[in-house]
């Protein structure tokens, strides 16, 4: 498996699979330990993470999939926390996003260091992306974004697709949703050449 370490910071660090749909996970550094969020597991990540400190749990954002989420908390000896509603016991608020049948995603949002992780709901893949956009919302989701991202500033941004925004992510975050309607058309293209690209790669 090909990954590269990205977001790189002093509360925490991510990793990236080079993959179609490159898949990202987390580790935050809080409450003197560690706390994986949406991890695909890779080599080296075990080292990595005891490096940076105690393990606390695995935090999942999204029921549609588990990555590596319920394996790594098991080897780890942690809870794996599968869409919380409920930050009890954590330094993190659990920002409600989609609730049906077969799609339920929670944001994290970690108020002391203002930093905000979606699984799916936001991206920077090019299938994210409308013209000029740092940041953008799931295509399914771009009609209605969901309200609750409206709710927080960000300072970094973390997505379960893709690099973060680490430069005045307020600013892309509420770029993304005033114009999520109006750059729909811009984002459909790049999502079809995205794939495009993706199927001769094969």
């Amino acid at each position: 498996m090909e990954f590269r370490w990205v977001d790189e910071w002093d509360g925490g660090f991510g990793w990236l699979v080079d993959e179609v749909r490159a898949r990202t996970g987390h580790a935050l550094l809080a409450d003197r330990g560690v706390w994986l969020v949406d991890p695909v597991d890779v080599p080296g990540l075990d080292e990595r993470v005891q490096a940076a400190g105690e393990p606390h749990a695995v935090v999942q954002l999204l029921d549609r999939h588990n990555r590596d989420s319920e394996r790594l908390a098991t080897r780890l000896g942690v809870p794996h926390l599968r869409v919380p509603h409920d930050g009890a016991g954590t330094p993190f608020v659990f920002l409600p996003l989609v609730d049906m049948r077969g799609w339920r995603e929670v944001a994290l949002w970690w108020p002391e260091r203002r930093v905000l992780v979606a699984g799916d709901a936001l991206g920077t893949l090019p299938y994210f992306l409308g013209r000029g956009d740092r940041l953008g919302v799931y295509p399914w989701l771009r009609l209605t974004p969901p309200p609750a991202l409206r709710l927080v500033e960000p300072k970094r941004v973390l997505c379960g697709h893709g690099e973060g925004v680490h430069d005045d992510a307020a600013g892309a975050l509420r770029e993304a949703l005033a114009t999520s309607r109006r750059r729909m058309p811009g984002a459909a293209w790049n999502g079809m050449r995205f794939l495009a690209r993706a199927v001769g790669r094969r």
